[in-house]
């Protein structure tokens, strides 16, 4: 299954409601589950991101609709990534001509 790592921004909403994040997570976390993936990891984090998780999907579509769904709530700003496991890497490597 494909892994995401997310970066996490708050919003000024987002921000003002912080006490109701953790519920927001928790919605989060059942909302990859229903979509067939897995919000695996979270970290709250200081600097320029507010938070980053690491997540599973079945797809880059799912991804894309889950961290549109959560953002459009109007409490944070998601960046996806899709990022590549290292057994991944290693045939993309051995993979060029």
């Amino acid at each position: 299954m494909p892994t995401y790592v997310i970066l996490i921004n708050y919003t000024q909403q987002g921000i003002q409601g912080i006490k109701e994040s953790p519920a927001r997570l928790d919605a989060a976390k059942k909302a990859f589950k229903a979509a067939g993936g897995e919000l695996k990891e979270w970290y709250l984090t200081m600097g320029a991101t507010d938070a980053v998780v690491i997540a599973e999907g079945p797809n880059d579509e799912t991804a894309a609709i889950l961290a549109l769904a959560i953002a459009a709530g109007g409490n944070v700003r998601t960046q996806t990534m899709r990022a590549f496991t290292e057994p991944e890497y290693r045939k993309l490597v051995a993979s060029l001509p």
